[in-house]
C-alpha cells in the first residue's frame, strides 16, 4: 500500500458532566460522545526517506509542527513500531479549529489508522486506542467512532446504540475559548445541577430521540458563555427555528442543534447565518447528521 485517503470525522457531546478534579490536574468527566458526518480529508503517502512531511489547506492551522497532533501521531507510530520510512500527509481542513469538536484529535486518529494500514502493522482498533491515549483523551474515541459513554478523563469508553436519524446544525462563532481557561473557571462544587447522563444512556438504548434531546446538557456552557455570550444567542436562534434542543459541544464555542428534518435544519442555518452577518459576525455554519460505523465491542 503506497497511498491512502481517510475521512477524519468530528465529534460532539450530546451530554457532558464534570464530576471532579483529579490529583494530576485532569478533570473526571462523564459524557456521551457522538461522531458526526462533518470531516477533514487526509491523504497519506509512503516516503523512502524517514521524514514526516505535513501540508494543510489552511497555513494558519499548522502552527508549531512539533506540537501538531498529526505530526505527534505519525512520530509515535514510527517510534513505537520501528517504522524506518517516512510519510507525507496532506490535510484538507473542514472541521472548525478550536471548536470543541475534536478536530485535532480526529486527524491524529486518522493518522494512526493510516500508518497501521500503510505499513501493514496488523494492529486492531483496540490496540491503536490503547496507544492513542498517550497523545490525548479524545483520540481513542475518534479511532472508535460512533456513540459512546466516556468516563475517567474521557478515555474509558463504553459503546452505545446509535441515536435515531436526525439532522444537525453546527455553528462555530469566530472566537477562541481555550479549554484550559474553561476548566480553570469551572467550579464543580458550585454546580447547582448535573446532566442526566444515565437517563440519556437509557434513551439511546430505547431509540428515543426526544428522550435524548431532552437530556442534552453541558456543564461547561455556563462558563464559556461568560467569555463568549454570542453562543447563547446562537442557541436561542436554533431553538426558535425548530431545533428539538441545542447545546454547546465540549468546551465550546461550537453550538449544535438537533432537528427532525433536514429542510428545517437548512432553513435554520440560513436564518442563523444571515442574522449573524447583519451583526458583522461571520460564523462557520454546517448542516450534517449523526455518523455511526459498526461498533467495537458490546453495547451496555
Amino acid at each position: 500500500m503506497e497511498q491512502l485517503y481517510y475521512k477524519a470525522r468530528a465529534k460532539i457531546n450530546l451530554g457532558l458532566d464534570v464530576c471532579g478534579r483529579l490529583g494530576n490536574g485532569y478533570h473526571e468527566v462523564k459524557m456521551i460522545m457522538q461522531t458526526i458526518d462533518l470531516f477533514d480529508e487526509l491523504e497519506f503517502k509512503r516516503r523512502n526517506d524517514p521524514d514526516i512531511i505535513l501540508s494543510v489547506s489552511s497555513r494558519d492551522f499548522l502552527g508549531d509542527l512539533e506540537n501538531n497532533l498529526i505530526f505527534k501521531a505519525a512520530k509515535l507510530m514510527k517510534q513505537r513500531y520501528h517504522i524506518r520510512q517516512g510519510v507525507e500527509i496532506r490535510l484538507k481542513k473542514k472541521i472548525p479549529v478550536a471548536a470543541g469538536m475534536a478536530g485535532g484529535s480526529t486527524d491524529a486518529a486518522a493518522t494512526m489508522l493510516a500508518m497501521n494500514e500503510l505499513y501493514e502493522l496488523g494492529l486492531s482498533k483496540e490496540q491503536l486506542m490503547e496507544e492513542a491515549v498517550r497523545l490525548g483523551a479524545d483520540i481513542p474515541f475518534c479511532i472508535m467512532e460512533g456513540t459512546a459513554l466516556a468516563e475517567g478523563i474521557g478515555e474509558k469508553l463504553t459503546p452505545l446504540p446509535a441515536p435515531p436519524k436526525a439532522s444537525l446544525l453546527v455553528v462555530k462563532p469566530p472566537v477562541m475559548v481555550p479549554t484550559k481557561w474553561v476548566y480553570d473557571n469551572l467550579h464543580v462544587d458550585e454546580l447547582s445541577k448535573h446532566p442526566d447522563i444515565d437517563g440519556m444512556v437509557t434513551a439511546l438504548k430505547e431509540g428515543n430521540l426526544k428522550g435524548i434531546t431532552d437530556r442534552m446538557e453541558n456543564v461547561m456552557e455556563s462558563v464559556t458563555e461568560k467569555r463568549c455570550p454570542i453562543i447563547m444567542d446562537i442557541k436561542k436562534m436554533m431553538l426558535g427555528n425548530g431545533a428539538m434542543n441545542a447545546v454547546m459541544s465540549g468546551s465550546g464555542p461550537s453550538i449544535f442543534g438537533v432537528f427532525l428534518e433536514e429542510d428545517a435544519a437548512r432553513a435554520a442555518a440560513v436564518y442563523v447565518d444571515q442574522t449573524l452577518r447583519t451583526k458583522g459576525i461571520e460564523a462557520q455554519v454546517n448542516v450534517t447528521e449523526f455518523y455511526n460505523p459498526q461498533p467495537i465491542g458490546g453495547q451496555i
